[in-house]
């Protein structure tokens, strides 16, 4: 959990661009740049900032059609599951996978050139597999995504910031 305003600061920065100098990010939270890096070396070492990342264009990179499979297994053995989650790691069509609750045991999203290839992927890459007993599959129209996540659980502070100030003795 980021520790205070700075770090939320921080992290919504870096969300909205990874490349921003500390410089630039000590503008904005009104820290050193000194301290900015000591923050996201911080929120990098506690594990809230997980990497930094470049985000591609789908359709320059010739997958212009996107698309949600919902995968239903025949039975639920570790055996059987693993692998499989292994193997639809490992296809270039995959970007994500959602195990979820519910009729379906995973979500698969890929994205692919066209609806053909869509066709073939679903028929030939997993509909053949043993382990799959049902698949749905939806188009993806557009594809939203909040450009800053925030923690949910309002401003946690450092214990200094929840303390007041100590008052400067007068002297008499």
């Amino acid at each position: 959990m980021p520790d205070d305003r700075i770090d939320r600061v921080i992290l919504a920065e870096l969300q909205k661009n990874a490349r921003i100098s500390y410089k630039d990010l000590a503008a904005l939270t009104g820290a050193a740049p000194s301290t900015c890096l000591e923050r996201v070396r911080s929120l990098r070492a506690r594990g809230i900032i997980r990497g930094f990342r470049a985000e591609v264009d789908l359709p320059h990179l010739g997958r212009k059609l996107e698309a949600l499979i919902a995968i239903r297994f025949r039975t639920h053995a570790r055996d059987l599951v693993d692998p499989f989650v292994g193997y639809l790691l490992s296809l270039p069509e995959t970007l994500g996978l959602f195990n979820v609750t519910g009729d379906d045991d995973y979500l698969l999203h890929v994205a692919v050139a066209d609806a053909d290839r869509l066709h073939a992927f679903v028929l030939d890459r997993l509909g053949s597999r043993p382990e799959v007993d049902h698949l749905r599959t939806a188009l993806v129209y557009k594809h939203f995504r909040k450009p800053v996540i925030e923690p949910l659980d309002g401003l946690k502070l450092n214990r200094q910031e929840q303390t007041s100030r100590p008052r400067r003795k007068e002297s008499v």
